[in-house]
């Protein structure tokens, strides 16, 4: 489990992405405040994971944020069918 992030701003190029995408900004919050899984990608930069239900299939929505800066920046989001892929990724 990770820790929730309640002040983030979104990008242009993440909100392009959550568009072309069909995330809302309700899923982006979700996965923000109670993510399942976080993992630090490198230094300042965190993936934040959570499944959701979309059209009633499961999703895994992979929120990409910087967080070496206040507030954090959500970089980009998207949302994958393979989620045994990226839950085989580094625990």
């Amino acid at each position: 489990m990770g820790d929730p992030i309640s002040k983030f701003i979104v990008t242009p190029h993440a909100v392009d992405q959550m568009k072309r995408r069909g995330i809302d900004e309700t899923t982006l919050e979700s996965v923000l405040d109670s993510p399942e899984r976080r993992l630090a990608v490198r230094p300042g930069r965190d993936v934040l994971e959570r499944v959701v239900e979309f059209h009633g299939r499961s999703y895994l929505v992979r929120v990409i944020v910087d967080v070496d800066r206040l507030p954090v920046e959500v970089v980009t989001v998207y949302r994958t069918s393979k989620i045994d892929k990226y839950r085989r990724e580094r625990l």
